[in-house]
């Protein structure tokens, strides 16, 4: 009886610690799942996670750009620079930043001049680019895999390697999208 008493935490603690061990494998299939459906090379999304890291680190660790929201998303070594800055010299200081990043092809700089986007336009815009992901998923014309999506301040960026015709199908689902304010192609066209 004394011996189950023992027992019976110990069992306990090992239960939860193989439950640990379940989301961990359960979180790293998914991220594995995610590389597969990508369209990019596995390099390639390494690298874009690299670049995105060491431009997001020199972007925060610069003082100048305290009272701003930049953010840089890389896909296919591409970057888009989004959110909002006090002034077009900041704007400008922000791609200078960044622009001798270790393989970074191109800038898209779409900083906006003005205040920093709340917290509820930020989750407004989490809904908007899922009900257009949505819209893809739906859309025989458009593989959704090959799209990315960045939604801020209702502005929706599309980034990706797609067929001009697939760039316009997705340019048409996403404009009609309920509050989007506009769509930006930073797409590469297939030849």
């Amino acid at each position: 009886m004394t011996l189950s008493r023992t027992f019976l935490p110990v069992i306990f603690i090992s239960l939860l610690s193989l439950q640990g061990c379940a989301a961990v494998a359960v979180g790293a299939a998914a991220v594995g799942i995610s590389s597969a459906t990508d369209p990019r090379t596995i390099g390639t999304q390494v690298d874009d996670q690299t670049i995105e890291l060491k431009a997001n680190a020199k972007l925060g660790n610069d003082e100048q750009l305290e009272d701003a929201r930049v953010v840089a998303i890389s896909y296919d070594t591409n970057v888009l620079l989004v959110g909002q800055v006090p002034s077009e010299a900041l704007k400008r200081r922000a791609e200078e930043i960044i622009k001798d990043t270790n393989g970074i092809n191109k800038i898209f700089n779409q900083l906006r001049i003005g205040s920093k986007a709340s917290a509820a336009v930020r989750a407004g815009d989490s809904w908007i680019t899922s009900k257009i992901k949505l819209k893809f998923a739906n859309n025989k014309s458009i593989d959704a895999t090959n799209i990315k999506v960045v939604t801020e301040n209702a502005e929706v960026f599309l980034l990706g390697h797609v067929s001009a015709i697939e760039a316009d199908a997705a340019v048409e689902v996403a404009r009609n999208v309920d509050g989007v304010e506009r769509v930006i192609k930073a797409l590469t066209i297939k030849r």
